[in-house]
């Protein structure tokens, strides 16, 4: 008789830094139940041309569906939640949130045009909810945005903590504390696992506090007299209230800039949140109060090309401009992966004599993350038997496979997306199979695989140009002169001896070919593609994309 089996499967998140997916399952091999814990994305670089957003392919859940007792979110970071609104119309399944997390969620469906509020189920903080064998636990923990919560997955086979981010905060100045008496609780119950974030893993002591990056930036504004903007994640609450007191300390009136800042405040106004606050003025009004008594709080901190930092600075924002001898403070961690366009945007900062702070050379950022010595308190209150490290490259998780080591604990498991881990039964977690995992990519609104043809095409576009020829064939079957037109192909001198060329190889090649039949038709422009192409690689060392066409007149 087979035995009820506890799985655990990630499908994104673990072995990368972003697009967090992870997937639980209880019952016997042939009749499991599962439930998905977050839905995130991750951020394209320049390499892959077009795509700003990329997520976990859901393939293997997908067959699953019917089986599917819903999508459990932990937090409302993008790299959680991101993608529930792309990947949800395929498994129309209930989703559960805690009330801020909701209220982006419905903020998504609402841009995608879909009315969730059927599907929607809003868990208050703490909470606990039932999903066939699973009894799930919300325990409060302390991140750099409001209501993160872990999750105490119970099932008959027994317990696992899933994390999701987190740190220690002792003053998180906005939400409630760590429930430090819950965890300790959880470590009575025996618990299997603890699926854990890994993402400072390498530095020593603790993330540290928000209520000290309050003061370190009031210090710093105190002593400035000319226009401030600040610019950080719009998703940190704290950080948002912290620059409504420094703003009101320093006595000056605040704006905030950036369509997800305003997003953000008012979802956290509506969950009761930002009570004692001065009010923000518009952008509009704030251009009328003189420099030394407004503070801009605004999105960009990445160097987005879109944010508002950029379009500042490019001085292609309507209402918000500066002047030399203004302060920028970017109250922030730079993400990696975006240094370079980064430290592009401080280089045009600096050149408008505009002081730039960072977290290089001020104390204006603590991270959201667990460091070491945070970690080593999550292991005591809990007790796993096992670590399995997620949330990090594997150069994260590695290292925390090595540090929970020597903290002692009995068991840990290194794993990367598509793994499939069997928590239950057997003598400590295990590898038992691999789940097809993999990545998809936003183009404009469309969902496509990572080796889709539309992707492919443009990445040979961007690197190589395009080169079009059409032939134009007369009902005697005569062909004119083909007209041939290009772009991105380096031109100078050589543009008129590759065409010269090529007119003359199409010349040749279509005397070989028998327009009249439509197998030769096909070979002819397949020929043509190849010969075309081979004429411009020896001229100009490009091997353009090339497309032929044929009209008849």
């Amino acid at each position: 008789m087979k035995k009820e089996q506890f799985i655990f499967c990630p499908l994104g998140g673990s072995g990368e830094i972003g697009m967090n997916m992870n997937l639980y399952a209880y019952g016997k091999e042939d009749d499991q139940k599962w439930i998905i814990v977050d839905m995130g994305v991750t951020f394209a670089d320049d390499s892959i041309p077009g795509i700003d957003l990329i997520y976990p392919d859901p393939g293997f859940i997908l067959e699953k569906k019917e089986d599917l007792l819903g999508i459990v979110l932990t937090h409302a970071h993008e790299d959680h939640i991101g993608s529930v609104a792309h990947i949800w119309p395929e498994l129309k399944c209930k989703i559960y949130a805690t009330p801020f997390t909701a209220v982006l969620i419905k903020e998504k469906f609402k841009e995608k045009k879909i009315d969730i509020s059927k599907s929607l189920e809003i868990v208050q903080l703490n909470g606990r909810i039932e999903l066939g064998p699973f009894e799930i636990d919300f325990v409060t923990l302390t991140h750099s945005i409001l209501e993160p919560n872990g999750l105490s997955i119970k099932t008959p086979a027994g317990l696992v903590l899933h994390t999701g981010d987190w740190k220690v905060d002792p003053n998180p100045l906005i939400g409630n504390n760590i429930d430090e008496k819950k965890l300790r609780e959880i470590g009575k119950k025996n618990v299997i696992a603890m699926v854990c974030d890994s993402t400072n893993v390498f530095s020593p002591g603790r993330a540290g506090s928000e209520s000290d990056v309050r003061e370190s930036l009031l210090k710093i504004m105190e002593k400035k007299d000319k226009r401030i903007i600040v610019t950080s994640f719009a998703s940190n609450v704290a950080r948002m209230e912290s620059i409504f007191y420094c703003a009101k300390k320093t006595n000056r009136q605040i704006s905030l800039v950036g369509r997800s800042m305003n997003r953000i405040y008012k979802a956290a106004k509506q969950c009761g949140y930002l009570k004692d606050i001065i009010n923000p003025i518009d952008p509009k009004d704030a251009k009328k109060v003189s420099r030394n008594k407004i503070i801009y709080l605004c999105t960009g901190s990445q160097g987005e090309p879109m944010g508002a930092m950029k379009r500042i600075i490019n001085e292609t924002h309507p209402e918000v401009f500066l002047e030399s001898g203004d302060t920028i403070i970017f109250s922030s961690k730079i993400i990696p992966g975006n240094e370079k366009k980064l430290y592009q945007l401080h280089n045009e900062i600096v050149k408008k004599n505009i002081e730039i702070i960072t977290e290089e050379n001020a104390f204006v950022h603590v991270s959201g993350h667990p460091n070491r010595d945070d970690l080593k308190d999550m292991y005591g209150w809990v007790k796993p038997k096992c670590i399995i490290p997620v949330h990090g490259e594997h150069r994260h998780m590695i290292e925390h496979v090595n540090f929970a080591k020597e903290m002692q604990i009995p068991q840990t498991l290194q794993i990367e997306n598509g793994d499939i881990v069997r928590l239950y039964p057997g003598n400590e977690p295990e590898i038992v199979d691999k789940a097809p995992s993999g990545r998809m990519y936003l183009d404009g609104s469309v969902g496509v695989s990572e080796d889709s043809k539309s992707i492919k095409d443009r990445k040979n576009l961007s690197l190589n140009g395009y080169l079009e020829v059409t032939l134009i064939v007369t009902n005697n079957g005569k062909i004119k002169k083909p007209v041939i037109s290009y772009k991105g192909i380096p031109e100078d001198e050589v543009s008129e001896t590759f065409i010269f060329d090529m007119e003359d190889e199409i010349s040749n090649i279509c005397r070989t070919f028998s327009l009249g039949n439509k197998n030769q038709e096909k070979n002819l422009i397949e020929s043509l593609k190849q010969n075309c192409r081979r004429i411009v690689k020896a001229k100009t060392g490009k091997k353009p994309y090339t497309n032929i066409n044929i009209a008849r007149i």
